[in-house]
């Protein structure tokens, strides 16, 4: 056994960097307290987010410490080279980014919660079983995080497996968690998504100071000879770089990359763990040019997380780094330790990445990544906690009250929620082994709700024709087979192959040559058999669910079609406007221009709105291109080499990257700070509605009733 003192530590002055932004941020969220007034404002923010608000806030929820350890699993396995054809969903995605696809008209609905727009779309039966789906899949899903930050913590910070306290050992594991947990906690009950806002928000400025020095520190610290050398030296079918030489590649390979594609479409704002942020914004445009604006967002992080990877690949595969990649190896060894065989592979794993990276990096630097990675992990956590605890009493439970709540009554129970979100995320990640790769774990558990969402979504934004009887068998088919394909993947090895062996061999046989045939047949599919694993992985099996539930839903809703939905009502258009931008007609979205329809330029647009719109039309179209190019001349002219590839890989997105990370951190940076001081401006002034809490009667919110009786000249009458 190698002496501990031998590996790499975290010293004090990194714990001192560790701590003081943590520190900070902490102090500014309490502070945001005396702002909730109601239950708007602690579901939403009260609706006076500005767009660089929500995109710096909702973009670092969404870049976890859980996210960033499951895309250095997908790379250390696949490399790059998988990631090359993700550009051929390029135009899609930027088409979807500039016309506000779903976000904008769900944001028109101004529904607080996805139930809320069920109900307002199909009925409050509908609410009330998705609610229940995508609150079970949430916390399943919101369940390993936890997990993983524990873990990064324990391994990555070198902290002793046990303790003892009173003589008894305890698991330092399980109390990080818990501290993490309880940290995430107070923010969230603070004051809803308005600290939660704020926190992000703050942290998502500091972070992008913090991702450069890393991307310059590991430029210092490894030269691209090195980079190359490790990279280029993975088997023919495997490489690292050429996307042309993947074909042995299994679980994340092209076949991975196109459903990710049609899922990025299906599943369009589906998913709700940062739910607060799709409705926080100060009216529907503003909540477009958030979202239009991730597409220059991404500046140093990515940069950063590709560089992190890269580093800890040639640490442990470069002949210059041998040493340190034998402690490194060691080190997993000898602190990893669980009785199933395949949690233990996949918990060195995904620890492998977080140890090197701490082999690698100087002090300083290794407690500045520390602090990201942590805060990082506290934004999601406040953000997926609010999301699901809200999401429970407000879909779940309200709905069967025939009376509303008091105000103070109904944020007592949405904080008791989230606490309960809470216990239940510890006690799961404490005791659940965990068999496959993260995004696979949330692809499986994603689907019990993502494989119908879809359907339910955008059939109720953008089609009349779309029934509740529809919605229902939609529901139904997703959620069974989304149960069949998380127990054939969690209980594969345990229980369902050893019982097969013995009670069907010949059938298990048979499952695995047809597997086998399909796999020499279908070019991009690679199915491995495997005792350890389920063959067919949870990517393709949430593929197979999406395909189910819309084919579901589309037949049913036709057949069961006696009237068109007023679509006006609902998205709060023309009579029914209640905001001051409130969207186009039908008619006018049918005569404005093409070009227009495809940059998503409306007359709301200012001069700024088109540059900006232009500017993500502009540069996503030289990426798609470029991309274009690179195959053309690949596959027509002459075939690049491996170094051809890293040279690609070196110039252009190392390098435009540097460009755009330098940019967009003083630019999103000026634009967060600027919507924060207008966001606190917008709450001192606002006066709360208390009717505005989530309730829906006969199609129409709460807060809407008096506004639809006026314009249809009836009364609003209970379901």
């Amino acid at each position: 056994m190698v002496p501990q003192e031998v590996y790499p530590h975290v010293g004090w002055v990194d714990w001192v960097v560790l701590a003081a932004p943590i520190t900070i941020i902490l102090w500014i969220g309490f502070k945001t307290y005396k702002y909730m007034r109601g239950v708007a404002d602690f579901l939403t923010g009260g609706r006076h987010a500005g767009r660089y608000l929500i995109s710096v806030s909702s973009g670092e929820a969404a870049f976890g410490l859980i996210s960033c350890i499951g895309l250095f699993e997908q790379w250390y396995r696949g490399g790059f080279a998988i990631a090359f054809w993700g550009a051929i969903g390029t135009p899609i995605a930027m088409i979807m980014a500039l016309t506000g696809f779903t976000i904008y008209r769900y944001r028109q609905t101004r529904a607080m919660t996805i139930g809320q727009f069920y109900q307002l779309r199909y009925s409050r039966g509908v609410r009330q079983m998705a609610g229940v789906v995508a609150w079970l899949s949430g916390i399943l899903n919101y369940a390993l995080f936890p997990a993983v930050g524990g873990r990064f913590a324990v391994h990555y910070l070198q902290l002793p497996i046990t303790y003892e306290l009173f003589g008894i050992p305890i698991s330092t594991y399980g109390t990080v968690m818990a501290v993490f947990i309880g940290v995430a906690l107070l923010i969230a009950l603070c004051g809803g998504q308005i600290t939660i806002m704020v926190t992000d928000c703050a942290n998502g400025i500091f972070s992008y100071f913090g991702y450069a020095i890393v991307v310059f520190s590991i430029f210092y610290i490894f030269s691209f000879d090195q980079f190359e050398t490790a990279m280029l030296s993975r088997p023919e079918g495997r490489s690292f770089v050429n996307p042309f030489d993947t074909h042995d590649l299994a679980d994340f390979n092209i076949l991975f990359i196109m459903i990710g594609i049609f899922g990025s479409i299906y599943n369009r704002m589906s998913w709700q763990g940062s739910a607060g942020y799709n409705c926080a914004a100060a009216n529907p445009h503003e909540q477009k040019m958030g979202n239009l604006l991730g597409a220059w967002r991404g500046g140093f992080n990515y940069l950063m997380l590709m560089l992190l990877l890269v580093a800890a690949y040639t640490l442990l595969n470069h002949p210059d780094f041998a040493t340190q990649a034998d402690l490194v190896h060691q080190e997993l060894a000898e602190r990893i330790e669980y009785a199933n065989p395949a949690t233990t592979e996949t918990i060195r794993n995904q620890m492998l990445v977080p140890v090197a990276i701490r082999h690698l990096l100087p002090v300083g630097i290794m407690g500045l990544f520390a602090a990201l990675m942590l805060l990082a992990m506290l934004s999601t956590d406040t953000t997926y906690m609010h999301s699901w605890g809200s999401m429970f009493i407000q879909d779940v439970l309200l709905p069967f009250r025939q009376k509303p709540l008091a105000k103070q009554q109904q944020i007592l129970l949405l904080r008791l929620s989230i606490v309960g979100v809470a216990i239940f995320a510890w006690f799961f990640s404490m005791f659940f082994s965990q068999t496959t790769y993260i995004l696979m774990f949330f692809q499986l558990t994603g689907s019990l709700y993502l494989g119908f969402a879809g359907s339910l979504i955008i059939g109720g934004l953008y089609w009349r024709r779309g029934t509740t009887a529809g919605a229902y068998t939609a529901m139904t088919v997703g959620i069974s087979w989304a149960v069949f394909s998380f127990c054939m993947t969690q209980f594969w090895a345990t229980h369902i192959h050893p019982w097969l062996a013995t009670h069907a061999p010949v059938g298990l046989d048979r499952f695995r040559l047809v597997l086998e045939s399909l796999g020499n047949t279908l070019p991009i599919v690679q199915w491995e058999w495997s005792e350890i694993r389920f063959p067919i992985s949870g990517m393709e099996l949430s593929f197979i669910n999406m395909l189910l539930c819309i084919s579901s839903y589309s037949v049913v809703s036709l057949l069961t079609s006696r009237e068109r939905f007023n679509l006006d009502r609902m998205l709060h258009r023309g009579a029914y406007a209640v905001e001051q931008h409130h969207g186009m007609t039908v008619e006018e979205e049918k005569a404005r221009p093409w070009w227009r329809k495809v940059t998503g330029i409306t007359r709301e647009y200012s001069r700024g709105d088109r540059i900006i719109a232009w500017s993500v039309f502009l540069w996503s179209m030289q990426a798609f291109i470029t991309f274009l190019i690179v195959v053309v001349l690949n596959l027509f002219v002459k075939p690049w080499s491996a170094h051809g590839f890293f040279l690609y890989w070196k110039y252009y997105q190392i390098g435009i990257s540097l460009v755009v990370g330098a940019v967009t951190t003083v630019w999103f940076s000026w634009g967060g700070t600027r919507d924060l001081i207008r966001f606190f401006r917008a709450l001192r002034s606002a006066e709360a509605d208390d009717q505005d809490d989530g309730r829906v009667v006969d199609h129409v919110s709460a807060a809407d009733i008096k506004r639809v009786e006026e314009v249809e000249g009836k009364r609003i009458h209970e379901e």
